[in-house]
């Protein structure tokens, strides 16, 4: 494929915006290249600057459920638009949206909205903090939760060590407070919980891990974490930033069964604009301001533009019985074709899969958590992801994230995806 302009406005990127883009992992640095920049999108489909089409795997991180430039979406944005697109004063609409959401995710009764995952991460931290009068979190090394000083942390050199910073200008302090476990290892955490007893605050984590990949929740590890965090007064969130209203209509908590205390939601709420939110029940929520002391505010907490957008693929979500049926069902059968492809070219791979959220590993070892999923080859990967890319299939440019299947793909982009990948093998 041509990839001329991509080239020349990276180039001019580079000029004024640091590395060239707005958000690392855009950059290519992990595969090599250059950076394709989109002109637009339709359904599953990109449309480069070049003119490619390329069938789009990462549907902006996950929250085009339902195919990019969706027309009840984009519908509901213009015409919002066109009242004005940011007042700083509450709107109906934010309520509209506040009583879909809590009618349709289990065990929470209010929600609180803010501007990006990060935000909403961030903020859930600190009303447990503020909740429990406890300062130590408990997160896990592969999951992530955006950028907040909180979650930079990486792993110390033993099993009950304080992380330590992993990005310049946080601080030790802020380190300190912030401990690593292991994702799927329940003895891990006790351990954690039982080396600082009475100090943590909360455990946080992805219930599907996306960030290195598709990674489920063993058997039993959710289930053992609730346990874990009942009987030492910890409080248990969620992250579904990637999980929410994709893989259930309740998201994790509805398809595992499990009630978290505090549950922080991404950018599918608002239908792909930048939004939050974090939600829990009446006692917890309660803490937040106005109504109790823990701070958190943002101009553009329920901007109207996201709060229309999000109204209507949530609304469309809800309404649609089949929706999640019909996700699992394709990705089950890309699964089943991507494997029988690679097996038949003997490359070495392990696939995971859960819901509509699936990876491909270059190693044939189970993968569990971050240090298995670490174990891949990433010189195969490289050539992977070029591969696809010049078959014009676009995945992840880094081996560490969750492919994302939309409702927009037919069973002939997947049999595509299929036959792309079945050459790419060859190559391998």
């Amino acid at each position: 494929m041509n990839y001329k302009r991509s080239s020349a406005l990276f180039v001019e990127a580079e000029k004024v915006i640091p590395g060239g883009v707005n958000s690392p992992v855009r950059a290519f640095k992990a595969v090599g290249g250059t950076p394709i920049f989109v002109k637009e999108a339709k359904g599953a489909y990109l449309y480069d600057e070049d003119n490619n089409r390329l069938i789009d795997y990462i549907n902006s991180w996950g929250p085009m459920i339902l195919g990019h430039a969706h027309e009840p979406v984009v519908s509901a944005v213009v015409e919002k638009a066109k009242k004005g697109t940011s007042f700083g004063m509450p709107t109906e609409i934010e309520t509209k949206i506040a009583e879909l959401a809590v009618s349709m995710v289990p065990n929470i009764d209010k929600i609180r909205f803010v501007n990006s995952g990060t935000e909403a991460c961030m903020s859930a931290v600190r009303l447990a903090r503020g909740f429990t009068g406890k300062d130590k979190i408990i997160k896990f090394a592969g999951c992530y939760h955006g950028h907040s000083d909180s979650f930079l942390i990486q792993a110390g050199s033993g099993a009950i060590t304080f992380g330590t910073p992993n990005s310049p200008g946080v601080t030790e302090g802020t380190a300190k407070d912030t401990l690593l476990a292991r994702y799927n290892d329940i003895e891990n955490v006790t351990q954690l919980i039982e080396a600082n007893q009475g100090e943590i605050a909360c455990v946080i984590l992805e219930p599907v891990a996306g960030n290195m990949g598709c990674i489920p929740p063993k058997k039993g590890f959710l289930e053992a974490l609730r346990t874990l965090c009942d009987a030492h007064n910890i409080l248990l969130i969620f992250d579904e930033v990637m999980t929410g209203f994709r893989l259930a209509k309740g998201g994790a908590q509805e398809l595992f069964d499990i009630n978290a205390d505090i549950v922080c939601f991404g950018k599918v709420i608002g239908g792909g604009l930048p939004v939050g939110a974090f939600a829990a029940r009446n006692e917890i929520m309660n803490h937040l301001a106005p109504l109790g002391p823990v701070y958190q505010a943002g101009t553009l907490s329920g901007n109207p533009l996201a709060m229309a957008a999000g109204l209507a693929m949530l609304s469309e979500l809800n309404n649609d019985t089949d929706i999640f049926k019909r996700l699992a069902e394709k990705t089950a059968y890309l699964h089943k074709g991507i494997a029988k492809v690679l097996n038949d070219n003997n490359v070495v791979h392990t696939i995971n899969r859960l819901g509509s959220m699936i990876s491909v590993h270059f190693d044939d070892s189970e993968i569990v958590d971050f240090e298995t999923s670490a174990k891949g080859n990433n010189d195969t990967f490289k050539k992977f992801f070029h591969g696809m890319l010049n078959e014009g299939v676009y995945i992840a440019p880094s081996a560490f994230e969750t492919w994302f299947i939309t409702d927009a793909l037919t069973y002939e982009d997947l049999d595509f995806t299929i036959a792309a990948v079945n050459k790419v093998a060859k190559t391998l």
